[in-house]
């Protein structure tokens, strides 16, 4: 009897496991973009629930990067398309290489001198590692290879549409300007 009454009790804890293992996964599938926070340049944390109904591309950058011409092109991506309601979100992020070595400040007059940025950097993260900023976990998670999550490197980037859906994680060797017709498609 004393057999029976431990086996139901291992039996009742691996199900209580169980049942708590598929609530966090679950949990984490219905999270969507809108659930984060996100620091500002400025140190100020603001609502990604602030940018529904626009449409985002999330790009991790850097100044020190082959690729840092590309901030020109967001530059034009974000003249042409901004009063369409669409926005750029670059967070500068110095795990490549060192690549982005600057303060917040540095960065953005960096930005601001060499390309004529006019919408707003946010804070300086990291995107890979046990440091991750949440919502590149979030961007990675949702986008993930065949055999990793990872970013590979500067200038990878995300597009969003006006509901919060991930359209597409695009190669840090791809110009921001190739993406025009798929920019265009969501905000018409």
């Amino acid at each position: 009897m004393s057999i029976t009454i431990e086996n139901s009790r291992k039996q009742f804890s691996l199900t209580k496991i169980f049942i708590r293992i598929i609530f966090l996964l679950t949990e984490e599938f219905r999270m969507e973009i809108y659930d984060f926070n996100v620091k500002l340049g400025n140190g100020k944390e603001i609502s990604m629930s602030d940018y529904k109904g626009k449409v985002l591309l999330i790009v991790n950058t850097a100044s020190k990067c082959g690729f840092t011409y590309q901030y020109g092109e967001l530059q034009k991506l974000y003249e042409q398309y901004n009063k369409k309601g669409f926005e750029i979100l670059p967070f500068p992020c110095n795990q490549f290489m060192n690549q982005e070595p600057k303060s917040n400040d540095e960065i953005a007059e960096f930005c601001k001198i060499n390309f004529g940025l006019s919408f707003p950097l946010f804070a300086k993260i990291d995107v890979n590692g046990k440091n991750a900023d949440p919502l590149f976990v979030y961007l990675r998670k949702k986008t993930s290879g065949l055999f990793s999550d990872s970013i590979k490197w500067n200038f990878t980037k995300f597009l969003i549409d006006r509901n919060g859906n991930i359209i597409g994680r695009f190669k840090p060797s791809m110009s921001p300007l190739k993406l025009k017709d798929k920019i265009e498609a969501l905000l018409s």
